[in-house]
């Protein structure tokens, strides 16, 4: 795999977090909010980190 396919993945593993923190933003702010939902998208979001790492490793960063 290239170059370029690490970079797009990096982008969309970006703006794949930046969707789960919005998403953990807004059960938040309601009344009662799901804990195990926010749980499961923390979880979510240090896999797509760690996704990150090991692309950024390939692209020798």
């Amino acid at each position: 795999m290239g170059k370029r396919h690490h970079r797009k993945a990096i982008n969309s593993l970006q703006g794949r977090i930046r969707e789960h923190e919005t998403k953990i933003q807004l059960e938040l702010e309601k009344d009662i909010p799901d804990q195990g939902l926010i749980k499961h998208w923390q979880k979510e979001i240090a896999a797509f980190e760690k996704g990150i790492q090991q692309a950024q490793k390939r692209l020798g960063r």
